[in-house]
């Protein structure tokens, strides 16, 4: 750039600050589009200052037909309970009428909103009590048709009878559970004692199976003795079984001889008798032979009772062996039975062992849950020592939230600010360029490039101007600022692109860029997450929001306004500065090529009288 072109460039500025007070028509002028936007700002961030403060004087009707129930020989009536405390809160106009006129009146728009308490409400929410609980309900009616934003603040209203109403049913079933507690307490107490008398009980009698123990152990000593005894005795008994037999042996052999004998004699004296007449012998001889006569008789006589008494013997001698071969069965016996009941007195020791353990155990578990129990009694009997309206509350919201906000706002016209400080920049800059029109070099000894930059400073001072405004507005009004020189910086800073944005555009393709810049107005409200976060708008926005200018000057303003975070801040900075420079680079590219065209578009325009 020469010499030349920028003697050029400061004749244009000087001539504009010229024509500024040239009259008092042109200053006033002047003077509206610097205050203009600020207004814009100002008064819509008032509005929002506290926009759920005067809730208060909106309607809300309430017909209450509640007829109560009895609970526990009480009458009860929710329904007149619930107003009690509607009439205390002032966050609505709560407007008590009846069942028609509440109807009529949100039908033709007096009231915006209206709930009905039924009859049967206190029958339904006492019916917790019972083994048939139905629901209560609530008939909310609402005009939605009356206003968008009224029905949200009804929806408030009618969160709060519901909150209201929740919490008053929530109190009696705690209630009603409360008291049940004090019977469980009770029954706690009652069956602790039982267990520990159980205890007692299993401990007297694990004594009991101690001292049995010990006889058993006792016994079962004197049992083993006696086994020994018995086993030893059926040794002597087997070896006296053996002679028994071996003596039965010898009988049965001396009676065989005794028979053989007894047959002999018999024999021999049947041969005397036949061999000897005593008739035929002389006297003296006679004498003789019948006494040998009779002898031998009394030997047969013999002889057959020696045979049977060698028989008997024989007898005897078998019987003494079978006796003696029983003998040698019982001793085995009796060895067997010696040998099992040591056996058992052995097991019935172990099995009092065992039983003394288990009882031990049995009686310690008892005594532990009867300790446990009681314990347990003892807790509830502090709970229901608690105030019952207390209880109530606690079991409402056993829960607290504690809130802890990071960078506070105190009121949410400040919370809105940046968006609506930033909007008004836009606005200030679009009504700037479209009342003091850009000129085109055309017709004048000016080229494209020195026309543009002479121009540009006039708007970047009208742009500076319109800034210091609204800053001081938003500081008189009481806009909760956190960093007032970075504030400062910032929305200059943010005036200033968004002029040189919209003059570059309206300067490089004249009354087009009017329509281009409008058109961005249009897309940002919604697309730059001032309001409503950008994450819930349609999917068209979202992608339109990393692209606008308006995106990273609401971030400057926010971050300086409400508390900076540089990792936020900086890249905002950065591209904002980044769109301003690429916006003059462009412009002066494009008004170096298409002055001429823009002009002869404008001069066809304004042909038609229209424009």
């Amino acid at each position: 750039m020469s010499r030349k072109d920028i003697g050029k460039i400061a004749k244009i500025m000087k001539n504009d600050f010229k024509a500024s007070f040239s009259n008092p028509i042109v200053t006033i002028v002047l003077i509206a589009i610097i205050i203009l936007p600020s207004l814009y700002a100002l008064l819509n961030i008032q509005a929002c200052w506290d926009p759920y403060g005067n809730t208060d004087q909106v309607q809300f009707a309430i017909a209450n037909l509640d007829k109560g129930a009895d609970y526990e020989g009480t009458k009860l009536n929710v329904g007149n309970e619930l107003v009690k405390e509607l009439k205390n809160n002032t966050k609505f106009d709560w407007t008590f009428v009846t069942e028609d006129e509440l109807r009529e009146g949100v039908e033709n728009g007096e009231y915006y909103a209206g709930i009905i308490i039924p009859k049967n409400l206190s029958k339904n929410v006492l019916s917790i009590t019972t083994d048939d609980p139905k629901q209560a309900e609530l008939e909310y009616i609402v005009n939605v048709k009356s206003n968008p934003v009224a029905t949200k603040l009804t929806d408030t209203a009618a969160n709060t009878v519901y909150t209201k109403l929740n919490a008053k049913i929530v109190e009696i079933i705690n209630l009603a559970a409360y008291g049940k507690l004090g019977e469980l307490k009770d029954g706690l107490a009652s069956g602790a004692s039982q267990l520990a008398s159980g205890g007692q009980q299993l401990a007297a009698g694990s004594s009991q199976i101690s001292s049995g123990a010990s006889q058993v152990s006792s016994g079962a000593g004197q049992l083993q003795e006696g086994a020994n005894q018995v086993q030893q005795g059926a040794s002597q008994v087997q070896e006296g079984s053996s002679a028994v037999s071996q003596g039965a042996d010898q009988v049965k052999q001396g009676s065989a001889s005794v028979t053989q004998g007894a047959n002999q004699v018999q024999q021999g004296s049947e041969e005397l008798q036949q061999a000897v007449d005593p008739s035929t012998l002389p006297e003296p001889m006679k004498q003789y032979t019948e006494s040998n006569i009779q002898l031998a008789n009394s030997s047969g006589e013999v002889a057959k009772g020696s045979a049977k008494l060698a028989e008997g013997s024989v007898q005897l001698a078998e019987s003494s062996s079978k006796l003696a071969d029983g003998a040698s069965d019982v001793a085995g016996g009796a060895s067997q039975v010696a040998g099992g009941s040591v056996e058992l007195a052995e097991g019935s020791l172990s099995l009092a062992a065992g039983a003394q353990l288990l009882s031990s155990s049995a009686s310690q578990a008892l005594f532990s849950a009867a300790g446990a129990l009681g314990a347990s009694a003892n807790s509830l009997g502090e709970i229901t020592g608690v105030n019952e309206s207390l209880l109530g509350e606690y079991f409402f919201s056993p829960v607290k939230l504690d809130r802890h906000e990071v960078f506070p706002v105190p009121d949410y016209g400040s919370n809105v600010a940046p968006f609506y400080l930033v909007l008004s920049m836009w606005v200030g800059a679009l009504i700037t360029c479209v009342m003091i029109q850009p000129k085109s070099s055309v017709g004048t000894e000016y080229s494209p490039f020195e026309m543009y930059t002479g121009k540009l400073f006039f708007y970047v001072v009208m742009s500076i101007l319109q800034a210091c405004v609204t800053i001081i507005g938003a500081i008189l009004l009481g806009v909760h600022i956190t960093n007032y020189p970075l504030f400062i910086f910032s929305a200059i800073l943010v005036s200033v692109v968004f002029m040189v944005l919209i003059y570059s555009i309206i300067s490089a393709v004249g009354n087009v860029g009017k329509g281009i810049a409008v058109v961005l107005l249009v897309l940002q409200i919604s697309a730059t997450g001032g309001i409503y976060p950008i994450q819930i708008m349609h999917s068209f926005f979202q992608t339109l929001y990393p692209y606008m200018p308006m995106t990273y000057a609401i971030t400057l303003i926010r971050e300086a306004q409400l508390g900076v975070v540089w990792s936020n801040y900086i890249p905002a900075l950065i591209i904002l500065l980044a769109i301003g420079i690429a916006t003059v680079i462009v412009a002066v590219i494009i008004k170096e090529k298409a002055d001429k065209a823009s002009k002869y578009f404008e001069e066809r325009l304004n042909e038609s009288g229209l424009f």
